[in-house]
């Protein structure tokens, strides 16, 4: 399950971490920000690759991981459905995932890398402010991103400054 404590074996010596399909892939649990934490540590479960789900299942799940304060693995989520939307799209959900991208780093405390990757996803995102794809709320989306990237100076709580993906309401300072 999604945010239980997970621990992973301790790897052969000289061997690289691999995934079932023989890929090089780190095998060291993450914390709910998504930074290695050491082999047979607890951590939290990462999110699977490659799912594929509908826009409003990925956006869902997102949002659920973002309340959550897991905004890394929300950016996992978002990551999936960049790679299997179609061409138009890609960038809208690129941008997403930078979004969260940037309010992992926020939460990490690299004010300044979360702050270029909230004003990347936001300019990303910024030419769907006329579609409004699957209720996504672009122009709160926006606000918000360049609203926290303007405040950065320290670590922010990841849920506590979470955004709404879709419906209005991208901030949600006043919550």
């Amino acid at each position: 399950m999604n945010g239980s404590p997970v621990e992973a074996p301790e790897p052969p010596a000289a061997t690289r971490d691999r995934d079932p399909e023989g890929r090089a892939r780190n095998a060291r649990p993450r914390d709910g920000l998504g930074r290695p934490l050491p082999y047979g540590a607890p951590g939290v479960a990462r999110q699977p690759e490659g799912v594929e789900r509908s826009p409003r299942e990925a956006l869902a799940e997102a949002q659920d991981l973002l309340d959550r304060g897991l905004p890394f693995h929300a950016h996992e989520v978002l990551e999936d459905a960049w790679k299997m939307s179609p061409e138009p799209e890609r960038q809208l959900w690129r941008g997403l995932a930078q979004l969260a991208v940037g309010l992992t780093h926020a939460a990490r405390g690299n004010a300044k890398g979360g702050a270029a990757l909230l004003l990347r996803g936001a300019g990303a995102i910024a030419p769907y402010a006329d579609t409004v794809p699957y209720d996504i709320d672009v122009p709160g989306l926006t606000d918000w991103a360049r609203d926290l990237a303007d405040r950065l100076d320290g670590p922010v709580a990841a849920a506590g400054n979470a955004p709404r993906l879709c419906g209005g309401g991208g901030a949600r300072a006043a919550e």
